[in-house]
């Protein structure tokens, strides 16, 4: 295990907090946890990547960053009656 395993496991650790965010607050703070659930997992790829030194594990963080922005944006839209 090195420094970039090591930073990941790390990260690792706020999902239970966005998790029980998502899960318990309002609708608007529902939103901001899942925006940080998707920078954290595109981080926690992209620390995964640097630690196994697989340049081709970028690619998926690469896509889940690409794809947190439209997610949040279709959450915001199924609850834009409640918001």
């Amino acid at each position: 295990m090195n420094i970039w395993i090591a930073a990941a496991i790390a990260l690792a650790f706020g999902f239970p907090l966005c998790g029980r965010v998502i899960v318990r607050a309002p609708v608007m703070d529902r939103l901001a946890a899942l925006q940080l659930a998707s920078t954290l997992t595109a981080l926690i790829l992209l620390l995964f990547a640097l630690g196994v030194s697989q340049s081709s594990f970028c690619d998926l963080a690469l896509a889940t960053a690409l794809l947190s922005f439209p997610a949040g944006l279709l959450f915001a839209h199924f609850y834009e009656r409640w918001l």
